[in-house]
């Protein structure tokens, strides 16, 4: 399918790996001029490798002001926003301290408001754009074991459908997009982190997870992160221009009802 994407421009955070690795594959894969944004320059040349075609790697990181200060003035004017940074833990509740409720706030959401704040009236002076928040699941159904990850993503929905009340009448849409758990390299050790039987081969450990911590999945499997980047590539696309304010499920079938 066309996705009529060519000729475009997008900025997509936290890609140096995992569903922001395949979400960049995926558009420059369409024709669009990826910018992709890494902490570290080995890490961001050899997902720029793994690209491929018109790929702008970019040394920032806008979980802090001084990252998206960098990052708008390498790339000022983008078509596609894909707010993607993010970060999570398993933590007993009474664990969690002051700080790791801000870290994770700082780099889960406000990384996206900022970005959002700068680009955003761009795009609705040029009458065209898409932002998207890569949000969760688990901003509906907040996991016991990491709820200020749960909190993050619940935000998160809540600045996507208010900033698409700002969309009326345009050719502008924000969306919110909820994968499940995705196969990456950070949830294999956070999968070994929750499961009882932690010396299990891996098939072992993951079957656990679904039928213990994650009962209400259909699929009873991880998300491939390709699949995730199948329906971000389409909701940045003109053939999605009907689809404004929403959050777009990618999560397996966990959530058995509309919320």
């Amino acid at each position: 399918m066309d996705l009529k994407l060519l000729g475009k421009s997008a900025i997509v955070t936290g890609s140096t790996a995992g569903i922001g690795l395949a979400i960049a594959k995926r558009l420059a894969d369409e024709g669009v001029a990826v910018t992709i944004t890494g902490r570290t320059q080995a890490k961001l040349d050899a997902a720029a490798a793994q690209i491929g075609g018109d790929v702008n790697p970019v040394l920032a990181d806008p979980a802090t002001a001084d990252g998206a200060a960098a990052l708008i003035a390498a790339v000022p004017t983008t078509d596609i926003l894909v707010n993607n940074l993010g970060i999570y833990e398993a933590k007993e509740f009474a664990d969690i301290s002051d700080a790791d409720w801000h870290h994770l706030f700082e780099v889960n959401v406000v990384s996206g408001a900022r970005l959002a704040r700068h680009y955003f009236p761009q795009m609705i002076a040029a009458n065209w754009g898409r932002i998207l928040f890569i949000a969760s699941e688990s901003g509906l159904l907040p996991p016991a074991e990491m709820i200020h990850y749960g909190m993050t993503k619940s935000a998160q929905l809540a600045i996507s459908r208010g900033l698409a009340e700002h969309t009326r009448g345009t050719g502008v849409t924000v969306n919110s997009v909820l994968p499940g758990p995705t196969r990456s390299e950070g949830i294999v050790d956070f999968i070994q982190s929750v499961v009882e039987n932690k010396d299990a081969p891996q098939a072992d450990r993951e079957a656990e997870f679904f039928t213990r911590m994650r009962p209400l999945s259909l699929i009873k499997r991880l998300i491939e992160a390709d699949e995730v980047a199948a329906m971000v590539a389409y909701l940045a696309s003109p053939l999605a221009a009907a689809t404004n304010g929403a959050a777009l499920r990618v999560e397996g079938g966990m959530i058995p009802t509309i919320a």
